[in-house]
Order: C-alpha cells, then sequence, then structure tokens
C-alpha cells in the first residue's frame, strides 16, 4: 500500500535525532511540516530549516487538534491529556518506525526486550555482515530508522523500546523477537505493568516468524495464530537451549550441541541466552553457521552492559550501567561468581518500579549496597543492614575505595534511570571508569 501525505497538515512532536529525521523525511517529499518541543531550548533546534515553523515550551494545542497526522518521538508519553483527546478526534498519531515500515520492502528483524536489546541486535549485525550481507541497525540504538532509508540495503535490523512500538501498527518484520519482559517504564503506563508487556508482544502482531521467550511466560501469545511460524527459546523443551554443566555452557538446537559459550568473551549467563536468540535468529534468515560460530566467539559485552573495567588487586570492578530497571540489576548479581563481598551501586529515578522483590535476595547475598541519587535514600531502606545512602556515584566510589578488600567485586548496576544527574547511562558509566581508574592507579 502507497502513502501519500500530500494536503495533509502534518505536525512533528520533539526535536530530537528523531525529529530531525522526520523532518529531513517530509522535506524531501516537498512537504513542510510543522514542529514542537516541549524544551524551551532543544540541543538540535540549529539543525531545523529556516522555513519550518515551531513552537517550543509546551505543547501547543491549536497545532495538535488542527493537525491530520502527527508523528510522535518516543521521549514524549502518547498518555498526555491533550493526545489522547486528539486520537478521540480521529487524528492519527505514529511513530517514525511506523512511517519507516510503510516505506521499505526490505526484509527486516526486529528486536525487543526490557535487558539485551542492543547486545542481540550488534550480534546479529555482525553475523549478518559475515554471512554477506549490506545490514543497517537503527531504532534504539546506531541510526534514526528514517535515516536507514537513504541506504542500499540487503537487510535492516531494528532494535524498538516498548515507547517506539507505542504508535507503530504496520511493521512487517520478517522475524520479531521480544527477548523478555519484566517490570520497567512503570510511571509512564497508566495501567501499569501488563500494559507495558502488551506494547511489546504487539511485535509479533504483524510478522512472518516469531522468536518466543518460554522462560518469561509469553506463551499465551500462541491463541489463535496459528499462520505463523514460532521459534521458542528459555527452557529444556524448547527448540532453542543453554545447556549448563560444571565444565560446559553450550547452545542447543532441538538438544543438538552447536558449540560452548565459554569459548567466547561473554560474561554472564544473561548474555549466553543473548547468544542463543543470535543463534535462532541466524538460523531463521539461514545464515552459515560458521559465520555465527565465529562472530559470537569474537563478540563481546557492549560498554556499559556487564563491562569488566579492572581487575587489581583480585578486586573486579565492573560496569553496568546500562542498568535502568530493576530486573536488569538481578540478572547482573545472578552473573557474578564471587566469594568475596558484592559493592553494589545502586540508584537514580527508580521510574516507580518496585524495588522490594530485592528484598529478600539481599539478605542471601554477601553483599554492601551503596545507594545514591534521587531514588537512593528509598532504596536505601530495603536492605538497611546492608545499605547506605549518599547523595552522588562518586561520593560512593570515594567511599567504596576505603572499604574494598581482595576478592571483591565492585558493580555499578543502577537499576535506574540516570537522568536525575546525568544526561544518560554512558555518561554515567563513562564516570564509573574514570573513578575507577583514578582508584586503581594508587594500587602498588
Amino acid at each position: 500500500m502507497a502513502y501519500s501525505y500530500f494536503g495533509k497538515k502534518i505536525l512533528i512532536l520533539g526535536i530530537g535525532l528523531t525529529g530531525i529525521s522526520c523532518i529531513n523525511f517530509f522535506l524531501k517529499k516537498g512537504i513542510i511540516p510543522k514542529v514542537i518541543d516541549e524544551s524551551k531550548s532543544p540541543v538540535f533546534l540549529h539543525k531545523i530549516p529556516k522555513n519550518i515553523q515551531y513552537h517550543l515550551g509546551t505543547l501547543n494545542h491549536k497545532w495538535i487538534l488542527e493537525s491530520d497526522l502527527i508523528i510522535i518521538s518516543p521521549g514524549i508519553s502518547s498518555f498526555k491529556p491533550i493526545l489522547v483527546h486528539a486520537r478521540l478526534l480521529g487524528i492519527e498519531i505514529i511513530s517514525d518506525i511506523e512511517l519507516f515500515s510503510r516505506e521499505t520492502i526490505c526484509p527486516i528483524i526486529s528486536i525487543t526486550g526490557t535487558n539485551g536489546k542492543s547486545t542481540v541486535a550488534t550480534m546479529v549485525k555482525e553475523i549478518a555482515k559475515q554471512s554477506g550481507y549490506k545490514v543497517f541497525l537503527g531504532g534504539n540504538i546506531g541510526f534514526p530508522v528514517l535515516r536507514m532509508l537513504d541506504e542500499q540495503a540487503d537487510l535492516y535490523i531494528l532494535e524498538l523500546s516498548s515507547f517506539q512500538l507505542e504508535h507503530t501498527f504496520t511493521l512487517k518484520s520478517k522475524i520479531a523477537v521480544v527477548l523478555n519482559v519484566s517490570e520497567d517504564h512503570i510511571n509512564r503506563y497508566p495501567q501499569g505493568f501488563n500494559q507495558y508487556k502488551k506494547t511489546k508482544l504487539s511485535i509479533y502482531k504483524t510478522a512472518e516468524i516469531c522468536i518466543i521467550n518460554f522462560k518469561h511466560k509469553l506463551k499465551n501469545i500462541f491463541d489463535n495464530k496459528k499462520s505463523k511460524k514460532w521459534i521458542t527459546f528459555g527452557t529444556k523443551k524448547s527448540d532453542y537451549q543453554v545447556y549448563y554443566s560444571k565444565k560446559n555452557f553450550i547452545l542447543c538446537h532441538n538438544n543438538k550441541k552447536i558449540f560452548d559459550v565459554r569459548q567466547t568473551l561473554l560474561c554472564g549467563h544473561h548474555n549466553h541466552e543473548n547468544a542463543l536468540v543470535a543463534l535462532a535468529i541466524s538460523d531463521a534468515m539461514n545464515f552459515p553457521r560458521n559465520c555465527v560460530i565465529n562472530t559470537v566467539k569474537k563478540f563481546s559485552n557492549l560498554p556499559h552492559r556487564f563491562q569488566i573495567i579492572c581487575r587489581k588487586k583480585e578486586i573486579d570492578w565492573i560496569n553496568d550501567s546500562k542498568s535502568t530497571n530493576v530486573n536488569s540489576t538481578k540478572v547482573a548479581l545472578d552473573s557474578l561468581q564471587t566469594s568475596g563481598t558484592i559493592r553494589l551501586l545502586l540508584g537514580g529515578d527508580s521510574k516507580s518500579a518496585n524495588f522490594n522483590i530485592l528484598k529478600n535476595y539481599f539478605k542471601k547475598l554477601k553483599i554492601k549496597i551503596y545507594c545514591f541519587g534521587k531514588d537512593g535514600k528509598n532504596l536505601a531502606k530495603i536492605c538497611k543492614t546492608k545499605s547506605i545512602y549518599v547523595e552522588t556515584l562518586r561520593q560512593a566510589m570515594m567511599l567504596i575505595a576505603k572499604q574494598v578488600v581482595s576478592g571483591d567485586t565492585v558493580l555499578l548496576s543502577p537499576g535506574c534511570s540516570s537522568l536525575d544527574q546525568f544526561s544518560n547511562f554512558e555518561e554515567r558509566g563513562d564516570l564509573f571508569i574514570k573513578i575507577t581508574k583514578e582508584i586503581v592507579s594508587q594500587y602498588t
């Protein structure tokens, strides 16, 4: 179906990288949109062409209600009253992902989940390249998707957040996968976790091949969807499994051994499962197995994702700043193998998540918890006997520097958004790395 936007009043919400890509998309079609940003001084304001009308500081209700089509950036909540009202009036609100899906006929692999999206998407991209595909990765990582339309491609890989999926309706994925679903962004969804989960699962609606995590109880989506091809992972009864023993961590397909992930540079059981999903996707795409195995063997943890920064005086310093939800912290703790004390840096904006699920978990661990940031005081109450609160990450690390001993592991896995004190999780992780290097440089 060919979509025409001529004669429509088009409004773009948000002047971030996504918004700028949307402006350029319409200008190439000879259409001049209007633009709104709730910030009074958006970072990319200078990138807006002079012939574009824009409104800053508030959502201009008049512009919204007189629009025919609104493209909403993922950082803007679609549950704002004026946008709910606009939808009730029949005004179409879509994402840049939806615009993209209407324009391309190239095969798409779509990947979402609470944790692990970037690792799996990047791994699959590298496997596709080794298999001879001209491939581009975009969405929540890499390029804004509309920029990829300018490139000649054999395959697109999309990493998608729940925010991007909220207004994506016709995404024609060759393969779609939900890696996992756990509590996150509860402050964004009025109906709580179930609404968040439903948004994630919507990625399967128009997909050809669906890869499903049995372990996360996503089996209910099988109902009334017999026409699709389903591939499973996550349990012993799945199509794809990780077999653990004392000596081996084997990736298996239908109980046949493929290779041992201990031959790779990947750290943590969660990354073994990420490699398993990359294998399942690759098999569904008929990528050569040797390309899969060779790529995974050389693949190391992405920056800020359970990244071992330093090992000195038998102390491990691990940067897991990408941990922005409570489950990612639990996964990081599960991935540690240490007899020493775990010194956990926990804090930031909890996004209204329930951290009490860690209470009994913390009690069983040999752990000291250093809480910081906006919700640090409340987080310190979860396990009072093992927790301490300070205002900043630096203060917490200075305290750790005085207390850490040989055999300990220092883990930044905050479980929270970084936006209370940092621009993003990368800035938070970079500060951790910088301070770590300052501390260990004093060791003799």
